[in-house]
């Protein structure tokens, strides 16, 4: 009778262990931290929180992730701490593709390497606009017309980025060399401030993700005259640089989502199916949609293969520009 009553105990044990066995892949990590490299408010910045928004009740996470901005170094600072994180999937960062593609060719010391990193997701695509402020004058409504302005006003040509040796960083200084213009380029810690100095006829253009320049652009306090895209997009309606006779300035880039290099398989697995599954629910895609952002989940795989094949593209166009962080 005693070994029945231990065999049925046991038995229920085992029972209440197996249903336990998903709730405890429920808890995996407790409240996972999001670092983002720039400020708040921005294209970047949207996508972080709108996923985070979402990890919680799923195997990877038990409630939603938490996004903490640490603006400044073009994004640099965020990968370094998290290089230094817990590889245990409680610490990741969001961080734009050219970290880890372009910033290799440009800054001969820095604080981490692409193998410090396990990629888990690409988390969304975006093209860069060229805009104009007030510092313009208003006569100024195409490309060839900017190029004429600026040629007989070389001492106001110049344009806003994210910061030096950022995508785009290159995109205008590129088509400064392309057109045969004084283009000067002025950092900023993130696209915000520089669509705001643009805005505030401090500078007389700004290069930054599309979706950061578009709400002045409708309001009309900014004029968009060209996209980095291969072809037209819908949003904003305007002309390419390929299609105004620059095919060498395409550029598209991605936010992508990482985790410390050592992060376990199952951790990245797990991050990886919650974090495409964010990217999959319609208000994520369409909210994105409107600040010009793709949704664009990724195996890590696809992530890994896309990040060699653009630090192969980039090496020669930083040498042609001929920045380099000593410069």
């Amino acid at each position: 009778m005693m070994q029945r009553r231990t065999f049925v105990q046991a038995a229920a044990s085992a029972t209440a262990l197996a249903a336990l066995q998903p709730l405890a892949a429920l808890a995996q990590v407790a409240q996972p931290k999001i670092y983002y490299g720039f400020p708040a408010g921005s294209a970047g910045d949207n996508l972080a929180r709108r996923v985070a928004d979402k990890l919680g009740g799923t195997a990877y996470a038990r409630s939603n992730a938490v996004v903490e901005n640490k603006p400044g170094a073009g994004g640099r600072i965020v990968l370094e701490l998290l290089k230094g994180s817990p590889a245990d999937g409680s610490v990741l960062t969001l961080a734009q593709a050219s970290a880890l593609t372009i910033y290799p060719h440009v800054y001969s010391k820095m604080g981490y390497t692409m193998e410090d990193f396990a990629p888990i997701s690409i988390g969304a695509q975006m093209i860069f606009a060229l805009a104009i402020g007030p510092l313009v004058p208003e006569s100024v409504k195409t490309l060839k017309d900017f190029v004429a302005w600026a040629k007989a006003n070389p001492e106001k040509s110049s344009f806003g980025s994210p910061g030096a040796g950022s995508m785009p960083h290159f995109v205008g200084s590129l088509f400064g060399i392309n057109a045969g213009i004084t283009f000067q380029h002025v950092p900023f810690r993130g696209s915000l401030p520089a669509v705001n100095d643009a805005v505030g006829g401090q500078i007389a253009a700004c290069v930054t993700p599309t979706g950061d320049s578009l709400a002045h652009a409708k309001a009309g306090k900014l004029r968009i005259l060209a996209v980095s895209a291969p072809k037209r997009v819908a949003e904003p309606d305007a002309p390419t640089f390929a299609e105004q006779g620059y095919p060498e300035i395409v550029a598209e880039e991605w936010f992508g989502f990482f985790a410390p290099a050592k992060t376990p398989a199952s951790v990245i697995s797990a991050a990886n199916t919650a974090i495409r599954a964010a990217l999959n629910d319609q208000t994520v895609v369409s909210g994105l949609a409107s600040i010009g952002l793709v949704a664009s989940g990724s195996s890590t795989q696809d992530m890994r293969n896309s990040l060699d094949t653009e630090f192969k593209r980039w090496g020669p166009l930083v040498k042609k520009v001929g920045f380099t962080a000593e410069s």
